[in-house]
């Protein structure tokens, strides 16, 4: 019992990607996902081996909500928690694009309960955890001071 009590104690870690989702049309819009155990996020799953951060974000959107995405250049953000899975503490990095769709068409794949696109105040709110809320910030910031024209 010893010996698994530390074995279980060790952190692992964990490498995620994925991206804040958007699509102009009279104003900004941000899609967020409402996850299995409740809480409000944006698209996001581990990165692979062999897969890069980019690569990991595109295809977990594409799984989670069927959306194909460009990802806007410029815009790279980290967040990083710790959370207990199997009675194991993990260690887990999220690296968070920008990404541009024209199409609101979400097709939720099973990991998700809702979705909802929300202009920047409202997604603001919803959003669940804090470090995800400053990514958002982060991105309305970066949209709004962009030389590209949103």
């Amino acid at each position: 019992i010893l010996c698994s009590r530390r074995l279980s104690s060790r952190l692992s870690q964990q490498k995620s990607s994925g991206a804040v989702v958007f699509i102009k049309d009279k104003e900004i819009k941000y899609l967020i996902l409402q996850y299995g155990l409740g809480h409000w996020d944006f698209s996001r799953g581990l990165v692979e081996k062999d897969e890069t951060e980019e690569e990991a974000a595109l295809r977990e959107i594409k799984e989670e909500t069927n959306l194909n995405v460009k990802i806007i250049s410029g815009f790279k953000e980290k967040t990083n928690f710790f959370f207990r899975e199997k009675g194991e503490l993990i260690s887990k990095e999220v690296v968070y694009f920008l990404a541009e769709t024209n199409n609101e068409k979400v097709k939720l794949s099973y990991e998700h309960l809702n979705y909802s696109w929300l202009n920047y105040e409202d997604a603001l709110k919803q959003l669940t955890f804090k470090n995800v809320k400053e990514i958002i910030k982060k991105a309305n910031n970066f949209l709004n001071n962009s030389l590209i024209n949103y």
